[in-house]
């Protein structure tokens, strides 16, 4: 039995089989598998070999029809060797007789090559290097790839273990099957941690080397309560953890008792409880916790979850399936978030690799620099909104003259749908996200060109605090908790209220019980969550007086440090809610 500790960021238990992925430019892990699993792994070998083998010869014939069929004949050494029988009899050697995966055995071997081929004197063999590495990647590529494949076609439950998940990854998984998340690097607020929350599973990331200590198949526990993962539990262990499962089931039993009791304070002012979603399934849970609508359609997954861009009829059903869904209740859709770590690799739209990607050309500035992406999607959304209530936020804003570029291209999509007299709606509110400093300190501006405010606290602290939310090296200096971060946010819900606009909060920090005395006292009436979260925040709220809030967040405000507000707000909490946290 092991037990790894890492950044617990999606609260639950579950136990269960492990599914690894391993990730291609990363060393990969020796895994012991059973006898009987040889056969299958020398099968996987050979295809990967074979698949290979096709790649090379597409590239060389590519190659041979741009460049000249001269250039094209290096490649004619990597087809060698992906036939030579001596390296393939090395890489079914290893898995004969060390009972290991295909693909550490490949790059056991092939590791092996490079250090004697390095070792030579011959500069030209030296130089061959680079061919093996070169080589040895699209092997493991097709290996790996396999084994994602595998997971989008689970048929028996699992816990995903991972060195890293892109967005689109975890767009992917079957949630039917995935029961939790377990990765080697990340924070409280990475995407993965997002869309676990979405899940409604538990998750915890920053464990640095949880892939290199799992082999597949292995029964594991991940407690998202506590930051745990227990790989190869014992009896004792396995018996503690279904225990406290059944008092998990109870707990949430009598939460989701609260879905049709309205979320109102003690003292009877209502506050607004929206979810945060990412597809249009997704909404009916929402509603059945309690949700009062949508206050944040990350509309990205629609592209992230696909092989294709999607299609503006595509984006216009799916739109209009949530607006039937919701049966009235109001959609805050967020355009496209692409960008930083979340690109869709179709060939379509330009993307080169940069330095700091988070300060890059992402969100409404990718939108903006491809402008057929953008409109594509603004006219799904206006011909949607002629069925229901919707509402379009513009993210990471950072100036006035973006907003109004933003603005202009909205108008200009207007006028194409007029002339083309397709049905639409013109008049729905338009709002931005406050997720940046500069917005937030501009609020007062931006409040006289837009209809609402929705603070994006995820980023608004990454881009305050200068930390990088997905960095586990650094995890301990994300904090909404930092005074800093909180002036910001006093000040936006006061420049909104000023202006008479709507505003409301809408990252992880409105989803955290810690929190949400200190945001109903900075005057915050909208609170928009993961679905899972909605009964306990609804709890909390049913259990205080806005006088209690207002004397909380005065309390806080004054406070030097992260470290004194939490702890203050956890005190406060436990007050009112007692148990609220998990041990």
């Amino acid at each position: 039995m092991q037990i790894k500790k890492g950044i617990p960021v999606c609260p639950g238990v579950a136990i269960s089989r492990a599914v690894v992925l391993d990730a291609e430019q990363l060393a990969i892990p020796k895994r012991v598998i059973a006898s009987s699993q040889v056969d299958d792994q020398l099968k996987r070998m050979r295809q990967a070999l074979e698949n290979s083998r096709r790649d090379v010869e597409q590239v060389r014939d590519q190659t041979a029809a741009t460049i000249g069929a001269d250039l094209a004949s290096i490649f004619d050494a990597h087809l060698a060797m992906l036939q030579d029988e001596h390296l393939i009899g090395q890489f079914e050697g290893k898995i004969r007789t060390q009972h290991v995966t295909a693909e550490f055995a490949v790059y056991s071997v092939m590791r092996t090559l490079f250090d004697r081929f390095s070792q030579m004197d011959n500069q030209y063999v030296r130089e061959r290097v680079h061919d093996l590495w070169d080589l040895e990647r699209r092997i493991i590529r097709h290996l790996i790839g396999r084994t994602r494949d595998e997971l989008r076609d689970l048929t028996h439950d699992a816990v995903v273990i991972a060195h890293d998940l892109t967005p689109s990854q975890t767009a992917a998984l079957d949630k039917n099957k995935i029961k939790a998340l377990a990765t080697d690097i990340g924070g409280h607020t990475s995407h993965t941690a997002i869309l676990a929350h979405a899940l409604g599973i538990p998750a915890i990331v920053g464990l640095e080397d949880v892939t290199l200590n799992t082999s597949p198949g292995d029964t594991v526990i991940i407690d998202g309560n506590r930051g745990l993962v227990i790989i190869d539990p014992d009896a004792a262990q396995l018996m503690e953890y279904r225990q406290h499962l059944r008092r998990i089931v109870e707990l949430e039993t009598s939460l989701d008792e609260l879905a049709d009791l309205p979320a109102i304070t003690r003292d009877d002012t209502p506050i607004t409880l929206m979810a945060n979603i990412e597809f249009t399934s997704e909404i009916r849970p929402a509603i059945e916790k309690g949700a009062h609508g949508i206050g944040l359609y990350r509309t990205e997954f629609l592209y992230l979850a696909s092989d294709e861009r999607p299609t503006e009829e595509r984006q216009y059903e799916a739109y209009t399936e949530a607006l039937r869904t919701l049966d009235g209740k109001p959609l805050t859709i967020r355009t496209l978030d692409l960008g930083a770590d979340k690109f869709h690799d179709n060939g379509q739209t330009e993307h080169t690799t940069e330095r700091n990607p988070f300060l890059g050309c992402r969100s409404i500035r990718f939108c903006l620099q491809n402008l057929p992406l953008f409109k594509t999607q603004l006219r799904a959304i206006l011909r949607a909104a002629a069925a229901g209530p919707i509402r379009i936020m513009f993210p990471l804003i950072t100036s006035i003259m973006e907003l109004r570029q933003a603005k202009m291209v909205l108008n200009d999509v207007v006028e194409d749908l007029e002339d083309d007299v397709v049905p639409f709606n013109r008049d729905i509110p338009v709002g931005i996200m406050i997720e940046v400093p500069s917005a937030a300190l501009q609020a007062k501006l931006f409040a006289k060109e837009v209809d609402f405010f929705s603070i994006g606290t995820n980023d608004l602290i990454q881009y305050t605090l200068a930390v990088d939310r997905g960095n586990e090296r650094i995890a301990s200096l994300y904090s909404g908790a930092h005074p800093a971060v909180l002036l910001l946010i006093k000040e936006v819900v006061r420049a909104a209220q000023r202006a008479k606009i709507e505003v409301s909060l809408c990252g992880e920090m409105a989803g955290q019980p810690e929190y949400v005395m200190m945001l109903i006292g900075l005057g915050l009436r909208t609170l928009s969550i993961t679905p899972p979260a909605i009964p306990e925040v609804k709890k909390i709220i049913r259990s205080v007086t806005t006088d209690q809030c207002r004397r909380v967040a005065r309390r806080v405000i004054g406070f030097e440090s992260d470290r004194e507000v939490l702890n203050y707000l956890r005190e406060e909490t436990r007050r009112v809610v007692p148990g609220v946290f998990a041990d």
